[in-house]
């Protein structure tokens, strides 16, 4: 090469270097600033951060002093907890000794044993209050432990329980009667599952239906069409969503593998829809509805109450002015968007969120309370996706079936559950429940108001969370105190309360006078009071506290005990 003409071949390339680079550019740096700037937005800078947690454990001064409460408190407190220890051990002996022997074989017990309160307090507090997992019977919206003792359920069976347990046993006795002479028959199909195709068509708008045994079986393949079909491989969930525990939509903490074809984006955010309109890799949006509750942020587990900090709050209209955006967009960019019902489905509404939101899906995953009270998981789509193979390419096929879809006895409990939809009583039932709930959202607010207390509900429809309106390090404990008012909550605490929409008038004052009173507990008991941290305090003082153990870890190795 003419050694005069070397510059200008360096600078073409150098510029073509650059306009190949710069959009690349571009497009990561417009991906970065759709997510949001909490960890939950950042994957991999969470699992990393996630590696590093020391297992600070506090020992039992600072246990009952973290907020420097002044000696007469902390007497109280350790007094308070002594005595709630003592009532749950005598009133639920048999439940507790079940759930000991259990725990050292079922791996789950373990799990949420351990995170049900913030690491700090969680040790102290596993080896002195203990609770029973074991329960016998239910009567309305109440559940019996192996010790006959009765509490008001919230826990809902993480969604299942929409109609009432009352209404499930009806369906699993119609499921026998109606399946119990095929009995688990595989692969043939009982003729009620005709019927439950075409109910389902019509409910969810869509054309198409396949059975999965799961609410988390059924999302892996909703997003596996919607890969197969648009030949993209990438899927975008929003920040704080749950869509089940398989790797591609739980990229962060708890998934062993770093995200590789996930983009976690905020929700209800332009900058999200503007990374919809610009790339070529996406197959597929998945949305919870949930999320309409607490954007952008994880469920709320008491596990995080360190500060007391949990936000939510549900604007129907802004979320349904989303939700529109999303459809065009996707629309527009031939991106499937996929609604995850599996824990909101039919209780909204009959239809659903889409009815509810009045915006129709590619793709609607269903799943709990679907079952008529068993297990199940259904995809629900336009022809053009549901179909698994491409005639034009008769070995291009995307595989997905299970052993056990389908199961007769599966399809019957689901027939009855359908056809119960049906029922006069249960239209009207639907039609003023988002009302009812508002009104009793409301008197329940004004209540814990007039009580004093540092408390206030949020809510989409039947699913509530408890906030709490000052910052304190003890938040977290209310969920025992309730437990002590005979009321159920999951392992989340008073994160969410999932009401069974059959929930009398009645029945809500009870449980209305056992949380008043739970949370009234808590205060004498010590555990509220006029601490002079705020929120940004507290956050300070546990970071402290953290990296001194980090510290004292990598010297010294071992449990770090904070004192």
């Amino acid at each position: 090469m003419d050694d005069t003409l070397a510059p200008f071949t360096l600078s073409a390339l150098t510029l073509g270097a650059l306009a190949w680079a710069l959009p690349k550019l571009r497009q990561r740096l417009q991906l970065s600033r759709a997510k949001h700037r909490s960890l939950a937005g950042h994957s991999r800078m969470a699992k990393r951060l996630a590696r590093l947690l020391p297992d600070l454990r506090y020992d039992e001064t600072r246990f009952f002093n973290a907020d420097g409460a002044p000696a007469e408190l902390v007497a109280r407190r350790r007094a308070g907890l002594t005595a709630l220890c003592q009532r749950l051990a005598q009133r639920h002996p048999r439940s507790i000794a079940l759930t000991t022997q259990a725990r050292e074989i079922l791996s789950d017990l373990q799990f949420t044993g351990r995170y049900r309160v913030p690491l700090p307090f969680s040790a102290h507090l596993r080896e002195h209050l203990k609770l029973g997992a074991f329960v016998t019977q239910t009567d309305g919206r109440r559940l019996q432990d192996a010790d006959g003792q009765w509490f008001y359920d919230l826990a809902g069976s993480y969604g299942v329980n929409v109609l009432g347990y009352d209404t499930y046993k009806q369906t699993l006795a119609t499921a026998h009667a109606t399946a119990a002479t095929l009995g688990p028959v595989l692969g043939a199909y009982h003729p009620c599952v005709l019927d439950n195709l075409q109910r389902l068509k019509a409910l969810s708008g869509l054309d198409e239906v396949s059975f999965h045994m799961s609410g988390t079986e059924a999302v892996m393949q909703a997003v596996r069409l919607a890969r197969y079909h648009t030949g993209r491989r990438h899927l975008v969930r929003f920040c704080g969503a749950y869509h089940g525990w398989w790797e591609d939509v739980q990229p962060g903490p708890g998934n062993p593998l770093p995200p590789r074809e996930t983009y976690t984006l905020r929700d209800m955010d332009p900058r999200s829809l503007q990374v919809l309109r610009t790339r070529r890799d996406i197959a597929c949006v998945l949305v919870n509805p949930l999320q309409a509750l607490h954007p952008n942020a994880n469920a709320p587990a008491d596990s995080g109450l360190i500060d007391g900090s949990r936000r939510a709050g549900f604007d129907r209209a802004a979320y349904t002015a989303w939700l529109q955006q999303l459809r065009q967009v996707c629309t527009e960019r031939g991106i499937v968007l996929i609604f995850d019902e599996v824990f909101l489905g039919f209780r909204l509404a009959i239809g659903g969120a889409q009815e509810y939101f009045g915006v129709q899906a590619d793709l609607v995953t269903y799943g709990k309370t679907l079952g008529g009270g068993l297990p199940v998981g259904v995809v629900c789509g336009r022809a053009h996706l549901m179909r698994r193979f491409k005639p034009e390419r008769p070995a291009d096929l995307c595989l997905a079936r299970g052993t056990f879809n389908a199961h007769p006895m599966v399809m019957a409990a689901m027939n009855a559950f359908l056809h119960h939809l049906d029922r006069p009583d249960v239209q009207a039932l639907y039609a003023q429940a988002d009302a009812l709930w508002n009104q009793r959202a409301a008197q329940l607010n004004q209540r814990l108001q007039a009580a004093g207390l540092p408390l206030q509900v949020a809510h989409l429809h039947s699913v509530w969370t408890l906030l709490y309106t000052r910052p304190s390090r003890y938040h977290w404990l209310l969920q025992f105190y309730l437990r002590d008012q005979g009321l159920h909550l999951s392992w989340v605490g008073t994160g969410r309360f999932i009401f069974s929409l059959d929930t009398t008038d009645e029945d809500f004052e009870a449980i209305t006078q056992r949380l008043i009173a739970g949370a009234q507990a808590l205060h004498t008991d010590g555990w509220w009071w006029d601490s002079p941290e705020d929120g940004r305090t507290i956050r300070r003082s546990v970071l402290w506290e953290t990296l001194r153990a980090r510290w004292r870890g990598l010297v010294g190795g071992g449990v770090r005990t904070a004192g």
